[in-house]
């Protein structure tokens, strides 16, 4: 089975650099990376040591509802390249292991599908909940703060 990684969209990335309000009507927060564990949800690449971030809270679902997550999520303050990647991305380097879960078309989780995945597993359980024709998309967040880190669909 194939599939692709996608981070937050171009369009997204672009309006927070430009001053748009995040999911909780604030302004982003700016940083300087340490170059260790600051994972862009854009590029899906590791920001390099010394380079600025912006900080805001990220819902990556269309509609508000109980299953909409929203949290803290980190951008290159930079232009960076959006991607949509079918290999294992750079920012899979930040932890040994995600939150992993799959959801129907409607953005809703089906029970079940959660699980604490190590990195070396991703590839299987990716394969495994896409297999499902009941799923639309896995998002994949951080084990231990719930971060959302990207999204990941049937390729087409």
């Amino acid at each position: 089975m194939s599939y692709v990684f996608t981070g937050i969209p171009t369009e997204d990335a672009k309006a927070i650099r430009t001053g748009a309000a995040d999911a909780y009507a604030n302004a982003p927060e700016y940083g300087i990376s340490n170059g260790i564990g600051m994972p862009c949800r854009h590029c899906l690449k590791i920001i390099p040591k010394d380079e600025a971030y912006l900080v805001f809270a990220y819902r990556p679902f269309e509609t508000l509802q109980p299953y909409a997550e929203t949290g803290p999520v980190l951008i290159c303050a930079k232009d960076c390249t959006g991607t949509c990647k079918s290999d294992i991305p750079e920012v899979f380097r930040v932890s040994p292991e995600y939150l992993i879960k799959g959801y129907t078309a409607d953005e809703r989780v089906k029970y079940g599908t959660g699980a604490i995945v190590p990195v070396a597993k991703t590839t299987d359980r990716l394969k495994e909940l896409l297999s499902d024709a009941e799923l639309s998309f896995v998002d994949v967040r951080s084990a231990k703060n719930n971060c959302w880190l990207t999204r990941v669909k049937r390729a087409a």
